[in-house]
């Protein structure tokens, strides 16, 4: 019976999205859908040229980690600052779109931590997506913009609050209250992560202790007792707990006697706390970021939450190549595993270049997100592209997609072509979506048929790519290429 009513519950969340904002669900909820097999873990790296940008991570243990994507982002940041950090990974009730939200902030720009702590971004970076692993464009909401004095926006989380039916969204905002001007932690409302109430404080600490780096987790009433835990980076890692996420919250202690604190009488000094539940267990991990040694994330685990001396420090686990910087872990059902490992697992996946077959010193490459044909390409990673099964058809077809502009794919507009941002539209996918057949000038090579317009092909004219019908013999060569390592 109980799963006759979890499966009845679930069919009721799906059918609310007809008539209500789309909003995350419990992970009850979700579990309801399907089982849960595996782990995804979104982060970014560190201040280097692309490391404030999206990455991705996977795991079947919750301990052992692969990069995914070869190691390189999925998804890059073309707003504000141009970079991504502190990524939160969120899910719909349905289990049937996802976003990701993340700080509008990039160090390696060369803005200084103090300006970028007081007169920084006071708006998220948000993208959104059906299955995981199509993205849309992103898009910017200010929500610190209206706190006076606001000087950032850092390290968003989003959590599901049944009580209300939409998500409480939150973060960290410097700013003067009361004569201290301090990191406090402030929430909007929001259904669509478009858009959201007033900001409102969510945590103060007394006096001049700002708090930054909150993460709520939601666990089964008979666990702990309590529906609600939170872990935050100052002082020690307090550990709180509630049975209302907007409600009043109780302090369970924090990780002193771990040696952890935010640095705080020393110890090793962490931040970006970040839960997850092991699969099929009541087991949690709080995975902490060494960030003042360099070392990454750390995972301690509990099997009872409501006590803080039941975590212990973990030393079985294995982040991957990358270091992992804060970000957040979403448990995936088999199908949402399987997508994510088909679209980004493979190992090694080749980087191909594209030649053209008469003028066999050029290859395809984007500059200025225009896609011609050129010779000496620098740099070099402008002419280099992953091919990839089709965006609108998997099975016999392809699309490619640029190394150096993850998420980023050759498509056709107007019949000629550009490279452009996937934003999870059927045009798009359509649009970006070739057959690979024998080369129509030579069939040793190959040519490039159009999924939505099959009397056209991939070709260049006067270096410039387009999509084109062939007639003659000088159209037949021009739409000949090789790929190549």
């Amino acid at each position: 019976m109980s799963r006759v009513l979890a499966r009845m519950s679930a069919l009721l969340a799906a059918f609310c999205l007809l008539l209500l904002p789309a909003a995350q669900a419990p992970r009850a909820e979700a579990a309801a859908l399907d089982p849960f097999t595996g782990y995804l873990m979104a982060h970014f790296t560190g201040e280097s040229a692309n490391g404030e940008q999206i990455y991705l991570a996977h795991s079947r243990d919750g301990l052992t980690w692969r990069d995914l994507n070869n190691g390189a982002p999925v998804l890059l940041s073309t707003l504000g600052t141009r970079g991504v950090r502190d990524p939160a990974l969120v899910r719909s009730p349905a289990g049937d779109r996802y976003w990701i939200v993340a700080t509008d902030l990039r160090i390696a720009s060369g803005i200084s931590w103090s300006d970028a702590l007081n007169r920084g971004s006071t708006s998220l970076v948000v993208w959104e997506s059906r299955d995981l692993v199509n993205w849309s464009t992103p898009w910017l909401i200010n929500v610190a913009g209206a706190i006076p004095g606001a000087g950032n926006a850092w390290a968003p989380e989003a959590i599901y609050n049944q009580a209300t039916g939409d998500y409480v969204l939150y973060w960290a905002t410097n700013s003067p209250r009361n004569g201290v001007t301090k990191n406090r932690i402030w929430y909007v409302r929001t259904g669509d992560f478009r858009t959201f109430t007033a900001p409102q404080l969510y945590i103060e600490r007394p006096g001049g202790q700002g708090i930054i780096d909150t993460q709520i987790i939601e666990v089964p009433n008979s666990v702990g007792g309590y529906r609600y835990y939170r872990a935050s980076a100052d002082g020690h890692i307090p550990i709180e707990a509630s049975n209302s996420i907007l409600g009043t919250w109780t302090s369970l202690g924090n990780l002193s006697h771990l040696g952890i604190s935010n640095g705080t009488g020393g110890g090793n000094i962490v931040e970006g706390p970040m839960w997850m539940q092991f699969n099929g267990r009541d087991e949690w991990a709080l995975y902490l970021d060494q960030f003042a040694t360099n070392r990454g994330y750390l995972p301690i685990t509990s099997t009872n939450l409501g006590s803080v001396t039941n975590f212990r420090i973990r030393s079985d686990y294995n982040m991957g190549a990358s270091r992992k910087r804060h970000g957040s872990i979403l448990n995936l059902t088999a199908a949402e595993e399987s997508r994510v490992l088909a679209r980004w697992g493979s190992v090694n996946s080749p980087v191909n270049r594209i030649q053209s077959y008469t003028h066999q010193d050029r290859y395809v490459r984007h500059a200025n997100y225009d896609v011609r044909i050129d010779p000496n390409v620098s740099p070099a990673q402008d002419a280099q592209f992953r091919v990839v099964p089709g965006l609108a058809n998997n099975s016999g077809y392809v699309s490619f997609e640029s190394v150096n502009y993850p998420g980023y794919y050759l498509r056709h507009y107007g019949f000629d072509f550009v490279l452009a941002a996937n934003d999870g539209s059927s045009i798009f996918a359509a649009d970006a979506t070739f057959r690979q057949v024998a080369g129509l000038g030579n069939s040793g090579w190959s040519s490039f048929q159009s999924y939505n317009y099959p009397d056209r092909y991939i070709r260049h004219y006067d270096y410039q790519l387009r999509l084109d019908p062939i007639t003659d013999t000088p159209g037949r060569n021009d739409a000949t290429f090789r790929l190549t390592s």
